[in-house]
């Protein structure tokens, strides 16, 4: 006879385990939040651009879903991208596809600060090669 395999969270045959962790509470795949998508229908997100919330509670669709409802209270002040992901524990991917849609639906507003804007490529080499001079 076989030895029986450990125990591991979350196997079909422990129904015990059901989408449950211990220090987490339940938990959904990252997929599933964002309906299988892993690129924003819109904008690009850096990640010190700043969110900012276009509505208020009062205001909200009701098509929205948890996680993007949680994104707008968070970013009724400015909020990096960065930051809204980690006041809401999730994945900066799964952030990302959520602000496409809010951006899309005209629900957010992003600012991207000048010092994240893209920088010319010869400063860029002249930098690293400042770096290797040191």
């Amino acid at each position: 006879m076989r030895d029986r395999p450990p125990d591991v969270p979350g196997r079909p045959d422990q129904p015990e385990m059901h989408w449950m962790d211990d220090d987490a509470g339940p938990v959904v795949r990252a997929y599933a939040v964002t309906g299988g998508r892993v690129r924003p229908v819109a904008g690009g997100f850096d990640l010190v651009a700043f969110v900012v919330s276009r509505v208020t509670d009062a205001a909200l669709p009701i098509h929205l879903s948890p996680e993007q409802r949680a994104i707008l209270a968070a970013s009724a002040e400015p909020l990096s991208v960065a930051e809204v992901a980690a006041k809401l524990n999730l994945a900066l991917g799964v952030i990302r596809v959520l602000l496409g849609d809010l951006l899309a639906a005209n629900l957010i507003s992003m600012y991207e600060p000048p010092a994240a804007r893209r920088h010319d490529e010869d400063i860029l080499k002249a930098v690293v090669n400042g770096l290797r001079a040191l």
